[in-house]
């Protein structure tokens, strides 16, 4: 039986060989045969079949205009409407007249969203009075696609007037019945064409779609499946029935149909639109927004991918992306009230209220019997803290729907915004008895009640919410929570761990597990409880980055790490963790690191702007000034309403020394968002560098006027009055500020006032009364030591130098200030702790002038100027180690460079505290 089954294979093999030898003789090698072949099997449905066929056909023959002409007609059947253009051109330059080709042409163009440019190539035609049929239909389709609908509906009756039973023509009038919201005509114009062409697969699909549209979504499949059996590789077909599918939640049959879509047509446009929906609609939006990048490189105005890129970036929290693309949505299509309420969210979410009311402003003067419309602008001034117009728009928003639960707990907030507590306790009630279904509004009960410190009453609210709800993961979530409150520890952790082993992959609840033990100082219970959700859900990002947060409390810098890498490595293209690496990497200093995952990152994703700004970071980590200026202003295009964005660039702008620019920046900054604190200081500061003490000090009023209980206006009041040598008045403005913040800072600008004011006994005794009662604070025992040393008291301020070092070991300040101390006293012990605040700081200016001049004053001037030199070239201004620098000249035999840095030094400001040194030496070598 063996040999007989072997004999059988082996003349299955043998004929196998045959028929194969017979087809490949029977293969078309003329033109005229790959042309044949491929009619047939476009008759047969076989798309890919037919487009190889063409292909050869093309190669065989470049200047053969019928395969061109095939072939663009064929790109055009599986949605490739790039390569059909480019096939149908290469036609028309080869002789391809205007009447076959420019309907070929149109369809192309209009494929691609470019129905102006499609208008603009056959006005021509148009005006010549040479509109056939299929033309007239195809300009049609592109005035449809413009929303200029009648002017469609003339070119589709002209068409029916030539030939009334026109399939394209009777499908666009059914069009635009849709659009008029005549549903019953558009149905008669369905079955006038499959009445004409009962087989006819754009009749079938429009009739399909009319039913899809219409929520029959049974018969519509059944009517797309009669277009697959006529055509098996009809790509449109497949997408439609994936589209229909995705709002039936069956997203495993919808991804059947869009790999049988993408078979057909590896490279459509529409098939990556149509994943990236389906990957939205599944929560997938990091898979969703790479289809999506692959949709916008090749159409960028695809309108439709457009408005879901913006959808996409607000789930994955990228609001600045989303505005992007919402905003040129909206350019286009202004109307559509779904971008604007998604618009205005986004802008909510961003804390852009003013913005966010302005986009729902034209929607709203329209009309208002949007539901949806009326909260997101009450949300919008809950937002904007005016408490009683959001109440009147979530009242509204009731009135049209009174059964709408969550309308009820917005209406609630507004009133607890507006202080009237109980109001809004009774609307939340009766917003959980209106919908039992859904806990939303008795989750919102719960968190009042616990937010206002009722905590009995949170507590019955929740335990009734558990009680209605059993085995919600989200409401043990809050009722552990609440007995967390109630500092019931062993309660809240069974509510948590019962909340887990519902819901294994429910982070809130390990979360909150963490936050527990870290409250009661367990961190190693808190990193286990990750540990243990995380050993469920292997790539969570949030379990991850919690980890890396509790390493980092813990002072375990290098875990943290590690953790963000493992987060980023599970998600390579999700922006948010590589986000945290970055800033991780720049928080331990690995600047390398930082600056290549910036590039990578750009590479992929060069306009966010959260990269964008963690590139300048890296760049300006790395020493790269100049290209860190370049990002930030690509940062400040990308988004041109940002103050902060402006602000950054005016940062850098200073740091180069660019005052007129940094200026310019800095008011746009103010013109974008005039009570800005750090743009109002920093433009106050400029202008007291250009000596116009006036204009800084009319930034102080203004500052104050608008926060009259801030302490930011009256100390840069203080500041300025110091840098215009006023002490008195600069220590009234200083003691207004601590009046509202009583900080360090404003302690030793106020202590520094009384110094120049000749009150130095004052002074000394308000300082040792703050130490008194901050015995740790560094900053003002730091600025004690300074003081003694500016005092001349070397001994006391060498004690005080090492006090704190015994605590801090490694405080450059008091490593450099404590060398100079030993310096002025012949301490032997100067020179080792210059080297070891070199050590600790690198090539900092300061740290290599305290080393440089120790060095040429011990001796070793050689060392010493080359220290020196490169601490002048980074601060040339600072004329205490140009000083520095002429000695270790002097002392180096180069009398001559000596006496030119003197001369320099004597020619400029000589208010400073080596002046009299400088004049004494320059006599010399004169």
């Amino acid at each position: 039986m063996l040999h007989s089954n072997n004999a059988d294979a082996l003349a299955r093999i043998g004929t196998a060989l045959v028929v194969s030898a017979f087809l490949a003789a029977c293969e078309p090698t003329s033109n005229a045969g790959l042309l044949a072949a491929a009619r047939k099997y476009q008759l047969n449905g076989e798309s890919n079949a037919a487009l190889i066929q063409l292909k050869n056909a093309a190669e065989l023959s470049p200047n053969d205009i019928a395969a061109r002409h095939m072939l663009a007609e064929q790109y055009l059947e599986i949605g490739d409407g790039l390569s059909a253009e480019k096939e149908i051109r290469f036609a028309m330059g080869r002789g391809d007249g205007a009447d076959a080709a420019l309907p070929v042409l149109g369809r192309a163009l209009n494929l691609q969203g470019r129905f102006q440019t499609m208008l603009e190539e056959s006005a021509a035609a148009a005006a010549a009075g040479r509109l056939g049929p299929a033309l007239a239909c195809v300009r049609g389709d592109a005035y449809l696609g413009l929303g200029k609908n009648e002017a469609a509906r003339q070119l589709y009756q002209s068409a029916l007037a030539a030939q009334p039973k026109f399939i394209a023509a009777l499908i666009g009038m059914g069009r635009v019945a849709i659009l008029a919201h005549q549903v019953e005509e558009a149905d008669q114009y369905a079955e006038q064409a499959l009445t004409a062409a009962p087989r006819d697969t754009d009749a079938l699909m429009f009739k399909g779609d009319l039913l899809r549209a219409r929520g029959r979504s049974e018969q519509a499949l059944a009517t797309y499946d009669q277009v697959l059996a006529i055509k098996r590789q009809h790509r449109s077909a497949h997408i439609e029935k994936a589209y229909l599918l995705i709002s039936l939640i069956k997203y495993p049959a919808a991804q059947a149909e869009l790999d049988a879509a993408r078979e057909i047509a590896p490279g459509s446009v529409l098939v990556a639109y149509t994943q990236s929906l389906l990957n939205y609609s599944e929560g997938n939006f990091a898979s969703a927004q790479d289809a999506m990048l692959s949709v916008l490189r090749v159409a960028p105005e695809h309108m439709p991918s457009v408005l879901l890129a913006g959808a996409i970036s607000l789930n994955l929290g990228s609001l600045q992306q989303a505005e992007h693309h919402l905003r040129h949505y909206l350019e286009k299509n202004p109307d559509n009230l779904y971008a604007r309420k998604m618009l205005a969210s986004t802008l909510l979410r961003g804390g852009h209220t003013p913005d966010a009311l302005a986009v729902l402003g034209p929607a709203l003067k329209v009309g208002s019997q949007d539901v949806q419309l009326l909260a997101l602008a009450g949300e919008s001034y809950m937002q904007a803290r005016d408490f009683n117009r959001a109440a009147d728009l979530f009242e509204k928003a009731s009135a049209l729907d009174p059964k709408a639960a969550n309308l009820l707990t917005s209406l609630a907030l507004s009133k607890l915004g507006k202080g009237q507590q109980a109001l809004a306790i009774s609307d939340l009630q009766r917003a959980t008895r209106l919908d039992a279904s859904t806990p939303q509004a008795a989750i919102t009960l719960v968190r009042t009640e616990l937010g206002l410190g009722h905590l009995d009453k949170a507590l019955t609210a929740v335990l009734a919410l558990d009680h209605a709800q059993p085995g919600n993961a989200a409401v043990l979530d809050l009722k552990g929570m609440v007995h967390a409150g109630m500092k019931d520890g062993q309660q809240a952790r069974a509510s948590f761990l019962k909340a887990q082993a519902i819901q294994a992959s429910y982070f809130p609840a390990a979360a909150n597990l963490a936050q527990l033990e870290l409250d009661e100082r367990h961190p190693e219970a808190a990193r286990q409880a990750l540990l243990n959700f995380l050993s469920n859900n292997k790539t969570s990002i949030e379990a991850m980055t919690a980890l890396a947060s509790i390493a980092a409390t813990t002072g375990k810098m290098e875990e943290a790490t590690v953790w963000l890498e493992k987060a980023s490595d599970s998600h390579p293209n999700a922006i948010a963790p590589a986000v945290n690496l970055l800033a991780q990497y720049l928080l331990v200093r690995q600047n390398g690191k930082a600056l290549n995952l910036a590039r990578k990152l750009q590479v992929s994703h060069p306009d966010n702007p959260d990269l964008l700004d963690l590139l300048g970071k890296s760049q300006l980590a790395n020493g790269e000034r100049d290209n860190a200026l370049e990002t930030y202003k690509r940062l400040a295009l990308a988004l041109p309403r940002s103050a902060h964005a402006q602000m950054q660039v005016a940062a850098l702008q200073l740091l180069f020394n660019n005052t007129a620019s940094a200026e310019e920046f800095l008011k746009t900054a103010l013109a974008m968002q005039p009570d800005f604190p750090a743009a109002q200081l920093a433009l106050a500061e400029l202008q007291v560098r250009k000596g116009v003490h006036w204009k800084a000090l009319a930034i102080a009023e203004r500052m104050q006027k608008f926060h009259p209980k801030a302490a930011a206006g009256f100390q840069l009041e203080g500041d300025v009055l110091m840098a215009q040598d006023k002490p008195v008045p600069a220590l009234a403005a200083f003691e207004r500020a601590r009046v509202f913040s009583n900080t360090n800072e404003l302690a030793i600008k106020s202590i520094s006032a009384l110094r120049a004011a000749g009150k130095a006994e004052e002074g000394a005794k308000r300082l040792a009364l703050w130490l008194q009662h901050h015995p740790d604070d560094l900053r003002v025992r730091l600025y004690q030591a300074e003081n003694l040393l500016a005092d001349r008291q070397y001994k006391l301020a060498a004690a005080q130098f090492e006090s704190i070092l015994k605590q801090h070991p490694k405080t450059l300040v008091a490593l450099n200030n404590l060398a100079l101390a030993y310096q002025a006293v012949a301490d032997g012990r100067a020179l080792a702790m210059a080297e070891q605040a070199y050590q600790v700081a690198g090539e900092q200016p300061v740290v290599m002038d305290t080393l440089g001049w120790i060095l040429v004053d011990q001796g070793d001037a050689a060392r010493g100027l080359t220290l020196l030199q490169k601490a002048s070239a980074q601060a040339p201004q600072a004329r205490d180690i140009r000083y520095h620098v002429a000695v270790g000249l002097y002392k180096t035999g180069d009398k001559a460079g000596a006496r030119k840095q003197l001369e320099q030094l004597a020619a400029g400001n000589m208010q400073f505290s080596q002046a009299d040194a400088v004049r004494s030496l320059l006599k010399q070598l004169q």
